[in-house]
């Protein structure tokens, strides 16, 4: 581990050390009737620039937009993709954004936390119950009802999947709602959602005609990930090799990543872009979305394409792809015929989401 990673695990952890109190005396406290038209504006806050990230608090987003549809949330982020991943979210007002680098936009960064401060909020929420800035946020905004993202036991027993990173945000924002004596919802949880229009869904699909010119089906795969997660080339030049054999009938396409970097040489057609958006349009006209853990694998659950996310160091429980047919499998015990029965299984269920609806 380098000097600067080893800094910031030890800043990360005096943080968390220093925060992880903060509003646990009031947590147990019972706040009187709250009228839902009094919720007007909402902060919600997760301080985190990655792309898988924010795509997973578009649940949470959908939800609170859902009991206080009349609202205007502004969102904590890190970095600059917040703005394109909440394009066509109609509720989201302002998107207030920590710099990356805070010591290189000292200036910046401090007017950040004054403009929270300085804007009246009904409800803070923290996403994130470990994350040491979420928990400053909340603390520091001029909130009404203030909520620290703080896990609820009882909801944990009762459901299987709390401990997915899109979903426990969700399951406690509904606990906190009994608080509030708000009726809280007791539906699914809300997907991943990119919310691309129509108009971005045709684009995809003429992007994916360009390519190929013909009508097969397309399989999208994406060989790349980020450090550990990253399966070997020979290990994709074996899966490729297979995938290509089994099913002649498929268009396969690759997504290639910010890296333009491939685990089987650029074999098959590919596709480049820094347009998460674009990048999405089309692999939302696709079939079959195969990919490690990553922000492009949790892409194609936002634009509700049917998702094999291969997992080899990753916690699955807690980052694996859902709805719409999507599984994520474990790479040191799936085998061949594994992964053909699995890909048969949703390929012949076929894909029926909202996208492929509208076209």
């Amino acid at each position: 581990m380098g000097v600067v990673a080893k800094i910031n695990n030890f800043r990360r952890s005096l943080m968390r050390n220093l925060t992880k109190n903060i509003g646990k005396a009031r947590s147990q406290e019972d706040i009187i009737l709250v009228d839902k038209k009094d919720i007007k504006r909402i902060l919600i806050c997760r301080p985190n620039g990655r792309l898988g990230n924010l795509l997973l608090i578009t649940p949470l987003v959908q939800e609170v937009t859902e009991i206080f549809p009349n609202c205007k949330v502004d969102l904590f982020v890190k970095g600059t993709l917040s703005p394109i991943i909440f394009e066509n979210y109609e509720n989201i007002d302002k998107i207030i954004d920590l710099p990356k680098r805070p010591f290189k936009s000292l200036l910046k960064y401090m007017n950040v936390w004054i403009s929270i401060k300085r804007q009246n909020y009904d409800i803070a929420i923290n996403v994130d119950q470990n994350s040491s800035s979420g928990r400053l946020a909340v603390q520091f905004s001029n909130a009404k009802y203030k909520f620290y993202g703080d896990s609820n036991e009882e909801t944990q027993l009762v459901k299987n999947d709390y401990e997915h990173i899109a979903k426990y945000p969700v399951y406690n924002f509904r606990y906190y709602l009994t608080k509030l004596r708000v009726p809280k919802s007791n539906k699914i949880i809300p997907p991943l959602d990119l919310k691309l229009s129509s108009s971005e869904i045709a684009e995809g699909k003429k992007i994916l005609n360009d390519l190929f010119h013909n009508d097969k089906r397309t399989i999208c795969i994406f060989t790349f990930a980020t450090g550990e997660k990253c399966l070997s080339e020979e290990w994709w030049e074996n899966f490729y090799a297979q995938l290509k054999e089994e099913y002649k009938n498929y268009n396969i396409l690759e997504i290639l990543p910010v890296e333009n970097v491939s685990q089987i040489a650029f074999k098959t057609p590919s596709f480049y872009s820094k347009d998460i958006r674009e990048i999405g349009s089309v692999i939302a006209n696709a079939d079959l979305f195969i990919g490690a853990d990553s922000g492009i694998m949790h892409l194609a659950s936002a634009v509700q394409t049917p998702t094999i996310g291969l997992f080899s160091v990753s916690n699955i429980k807690k980052y694996e792809p859902y709805d719409n047919s999507s599984i994520a499998v474990d790479v040191k015990t799936y085998t061949q015929k594994d992964y053909l029965r699995t890909i048969n299984s949703i390929l012949n269920n076929g894909k029926l989401n909202s996208y492929s609806k509208a076209i």
